[in-house]
């Protein structure tokens, strides 16, 4: 077991996989100055359960990535760093957030890539890419759709996990896999779930809601109209200002840094 600086997200990090974070708050730029004591720099990712990146307390998953730094730059009000997914960890026990979270953890053992497993592989791709085509028709996605992968087919195997339009708890299903085999059906499964929910429509005309369904009801004959107050008028203070936006994105943001390849 290995005790690690830990940097809590509400992301996953995948092996060879790049993410790229803004460091803000004070505990991590603290953690930050310690990792860079060490070549190679490095930090565990794991996954938020419940509560923010901000200021301490979440309840975390205990499975994770290993972040290897590879760029870092200083502006003003944050530091930005590039980081690439190295090995999967598992939390043993957390230590005290002293000032910064840290864990004692044990490597997860690599999924080992049988070339038998070729065609499901492909298959995998195809439904990923074709997802990502049909996502992007909705929202901005963060990996294109003809992205590169690289040509280790462990790597490639971790980057289609990462590139695919899942959210983070489908992700962390996929960051526990034990073996590729489970990993590609696995991600089949979620891709082809999430693939239908891009296509739900309105099969029935009949079920759309139409102007007049929002029309004001006649009250029954015998039902006295309900009484009605007048509204308040809504006043405005010149003289106030208005409230700031929050920054309510911390530390760490997957970012659109370089392509996984």
């Amino acid at each position: 077991m290995t005790e690690m600086p830990m940097f809590p997200l509400g992301s996953v990090l995948f092996p060879a996989m790049p993410t790229a974070l803004r460091i803000f708050e004070e505990r991590y730029i603290v953690m930050l100055s310690a990792v860079l004591q060490d070549d190679p720099s490095r930090f565990g990712i794991v996954l938020i359960e419940r509560g923010s990146e901000v200021g301490g307390g979440e309840h975390r998953f205990p499975i994770g990535t290993i972040a290897e730094i590879s760029q870092m730059e200083a502006s003003e009000g944050f530091i930005g760093l590039i980081a690439q997914g190295g090995r999967r960890i598992e939390v043993v026990d957390w230590l005290p957030d002293d000032p910064y979270p840290r864990a004692e953890v044990r490597e997860v053992p690599d999924l080992e890539w049988r070339e038998e497993l070729r065609p499901l592989f492909v298959e995998a791709e195809h439904l990923v890419r074709r997802t990502l085509a049909q996502a992007s028709e909705f929202v901005e996605q963060q990996w294109g759709a003809d992205i590169e992968l690289a040509d280790d087919p462990h790597d490639a195997l971790w980057q289609l996990a990462g590139i695919a339009p899942l959210g983070p708890l489908d992700q962390v299903r996929l960051l526990r896999a034990t073996d590729p085999e489970q990993l590609l059906r696995d991600l089949i499964e979620l891709t082809t779930g999430a693939a239908e929910m891009l296509t739900v429509r309105w099969d029935d005309d009949d079920d759309f809601p139409r102007p007049e369904d929002f029309a004001d009801a006649e009250p029954a004959a015998d039902e006295e109209p309900a009484d009605e107050e007048p509204a308040a008028e809504a006043t405005v203070d010149d003289d106030e200002p208005a409230a700031p936006e929050a920054d309510n994105r911390d530390d760490g943001t997957p970012g659109d840094p370089t392509p996984p390849r």
